[in-house]
């Protein structure tokens, strides 16, 4: 009977062997995996600085476009404040000819008239002036 406690010692020594063997492959896999993560946590991290680098920089020239963007805004501002005072000057200036215009016109209007009448005063002179030749030739 003591041979099959021999025998039980060396089937748990066997078990037990194949139990260490196989959890120190179990181990060196876990350890080759744990290096593999580590080293792309650090690619990650050197590319999530890269990017942090650059994004700070994308930043920064954002920042400069804008504001470069605003002066020249403020200056199309002044722009166009001096087209809309040319616009209202032109505006007045469009008004006092048009007024100039209506008082000249106003002026023609009654000159005219005087002139047609001084026209019909002149044509019944020219009449009256043939009238008097006509007798006067008919008289002689």
């Amino acid at each position: 009977m003591e041979w099959l406690m021999y025998v039980s010692i060396a089937i748990v020594a066997v078990a037990f062997a194949l139990l260490v063997f196989y959890l120190i492959k179990t181990l060196q896999s876990l350890k080759e995996t744990m290096n593999n993560v580590s080293k792309t946590v650090e690619d990650l991290q050197g590319q999530v600085e890269g990017i942090t680098n650059e994004s700070t920089n994308l930043l920064h020239k954002t920042n400069a476009l804008a504001d470069d963007l605003q002066r020249k805004s403020d200056s199309l501002n002044s722009v166009f404040a001096a087209a809309q005072d040319l616009g209202v000057t032109f505006q007045n200036m469009n008004t006092s000819v048009k007024r100039v215009s209506d008082s000249v016109s106003r002026t023609a209007d009654q000159r005219s008239e005087q002139v047609a009448k001084a026209v019909q005063w002149g044509n019944v002179a020219l009449e009256l002036w043939t009238r008097y030749k006509k007798q006067k030739e008919t008289n002689v």
